[in-house]
């Protein structure tokens, strides 16, 4: 039961961090915003790990591996994202552009983790990249210089984002099923807290306007995105293939355009509603199954 749920529970709350970031951001820079809401995850999660007396990461090479999957999960991809948006570029065409991850994920496991990619599989790789650069052409084409342009230091802040989502996924999936889930999710929170703390204080003022808006955004972030998503993509990493969970997020871009658009009245031009329906195509064929699989590697 716990099985067929969590997917559904997943995808409806990570489809809610790009408008939790954006709801937030107007009241704090993205890298200071997005190290108190690690450090306080980090901080629930040890103290949860204690309470139940969780085991922790066994040596330092179990903490060093915890600690460089939250380098990439979250200061690289929830970094980008948390940029990019705080750069002007709307949060679905955000969603729509990390969304590319499994189609990135199922090519590179092919020689990662043993799986082999079919000729309709590369084609959706192909439908996949067409997909997204219809999604961003009227913001970085026919828009330039106006006021509905992308910001193109936010979609490059995406496609970090992007390629930091897939390496880490691929690293928790080769690395992670043997380290402690809440614990090791706790050094990942902590080693990505430090990193973008350092970061923040070069580049950003670290000031924070404590709006309720701000707060209500915080504790979103903090418990059911940090704590509750996170925990059942690395619980899911344990049960299936890096390139069947990463499946899920081709759903997010839907979810995340509704949100965008009942609470902010964002609205993507036709020819980037074609891409999304272009790219969730692609994807759709780079998961499909082949006839058999070789086992993952993990």
């Amino acid at each position: 039961m716990a099985l067929t749920v969590a997917p559904v529970v997943f995808v409806l709350l990570w489809s809610t961090g790009f408008v939790g970031a954006k709801y937030g951001l107007p009241y704090a820079e993205p890298f200071t915003f997005l190290a108190l809401r690690l450090a306080l995850a980090g901080a629930l999660l040890a103290g949860l790990a204690a309470v139940l007396r969780a085991a922790w990461p066994a040596d330092r090479t179990q903490a060093g591996r915890a600690g460089i999957a939250g380098l990439l999960l979250h200061a690289g991809y929830l970094g980008g994202v948390f940029f990019a948006i705080d750069s002007g570029l709307p949060a679905g065409v955000a969603s729509v552009v990390v969304s590319l991850q499994p189609v990135l994920t199922a090519a590179l496991a092919t020689r990662l983790l043993g799986e082999r990619l079919i000729a309709v599989q590369w084609l959706g790789l192909v439908l996949g990249v067409g997909g997204v650069a219809l999604v961003l052409a009227p913001g970085l084409v026919g828009a330039v210089g106006t006021e509905g342009a992308f910001p193109p230091v936010g979609v490059a802040s995406c496609l970090v984002a992007l390629l930091c989502g897939t390496a880490g996924t691929l690293w928790q999936k080769q690395h992670g099923d043997d380290i402690p889930l809440l614990s090791g999710t706790a050094v990942q929170y902590a080693a990505a807290a430090l990193l973008l703390v350092a970061v923040a204080g070069a580049t950003e003022t670290m000031a924070i306007e404590w709006t309720a808006e701000f707060v209500a955004a915080l504790v979103w972030l903090v418990l059911p995105l940090s704590l509750g998503a996170v925990l059942l993509l690395l619980f899911l990493l344990r049960r299936g293939s890096a390139s069947g969970v990463s499946s899920l997020l081709f759903l997010v871009p839907p979810a995340t355009a509704v949100e965008s658009y009942l609470l902010f009245g964002e609205e993507l031009p036709l020819l980037s509603l074609a891409g999304v329906v272009v790219t969730t195509v692609g994807v759709a064929l780079v998961l499909r199954p082949p006839g058999r699989r070789t086992t993952s590697a993990g």
